[in-house]
């Protein structure tokens, strides 16, 4: 007997299938709660003080020790050609343009994003929402909106956080541990980094991926099961969906930044 069952992969397909249209029709809700919003902004601050305070110190923790890392193999990868002196550039261009956005989008998902999965799926498992709607209070309105907005707002914040913690620690091991010299570090930086096409395009890569980690975090939340189980295999979920959405993300608008 065949272990093949075509019923069983057609149900699968279906079920992603409809798993997509929700998602997408969520996305498509959340969007347009923008002016209900933020005609209640004091929730859209509470939640950017939940999420953004409390990840601000391991965001700025890992941005100082990345920066560390970047000084120190940039100025031994630099030596060799004669150019320590351009240490500060090619540890700003690599923070701003790259790893501040990615490399924050992943901490936020898996500090930020995991605490809003397991959030809702403990609203939902406690049927708060199911109250919600029988009283006829739009649970995406009230709940999911503020958060999604607040994610979008503070990603930016956290990965310009990341990065300056970053050039700083590059700072520290080039300057006062090597001693590279101080006026060609911040001299390069200057001459070099363009606001617009650098540090612009990282503020737009950490907007998308704003956008993207609050929304997986709040739809694998949402349509968890309403279980201990559910609830834990939703966080899980949170945390792979989300960064590898980033990171394939991060490749499509990286081509299109340098082709356009």
């Amino acid at each position: 007997m065949s272990w093949y069952k075509p019923d069983d992969v057609g149900f699968a397909v279906r079920r992603q299938l409809a798993g997509i249209g929700l998602g997408a029709r969520l996305f498509v809700r959340l969007l347009g709660t923008l002016g209900g919003s933020l005609k209640r902004f004091g929730l859209i601050r509470d939640q950017i003080h939940f999420l953004g305070n409390y990840s601000l110190a391991i965001i700025a923790v890992s941005g100082l020790f990345v920066g560390f890392v970047f000084g120190l193999q940039g100025y031994y990868t630099l030596q060799r050609y004669g150019s320590s002196e351009a240490l500060g550039l090619l540890v700003t261009l690599s923070l701003v343009r790259e790893l501040g956005p990615v490399v924050t989008a992943l901490l936020f998902a898996g500090r930020a994003g995991t605490s809003l999965t397991a959030e809702i799926g403990l609203m939902k498992a406690g049927e708060q929402i199911s109250v919600m709607e029988m009283m006829a209070v739009d649970p995406v309105q009230r709940v999911l909106a503020p958060r999604f907005w607040a994610g979008v707002i503070t990603m930016p914040l956290l990965a310009a956080v990341f990065s300056a913690m970053g050039i700083i620690g590059g700072w520290v091991v080039g300057v006062l541990m090597i001693g590279v010299d101080a006026g060609s570090f911040w001299s390069q930086i200057q001459g070099g980094v363009d606001v617009w096409q650098d540090v612009g395009n990282g503020v737009i890569k950490s907007i998308f991926f704003g956008f993207t980690v609050t929304f997986v975090a709040l739809l694998q939340g949402f349509n968890a099961q309403p279980t201990p189980e559910g609830v834990a295999s939703a966080t899980t979920r949170t945390v792979v969906v989300a960064s590898l959405a980033v990171l394939g993300m991060d490749f499509v608008l990286t081509a299109l930044m340098f082709t356009i």
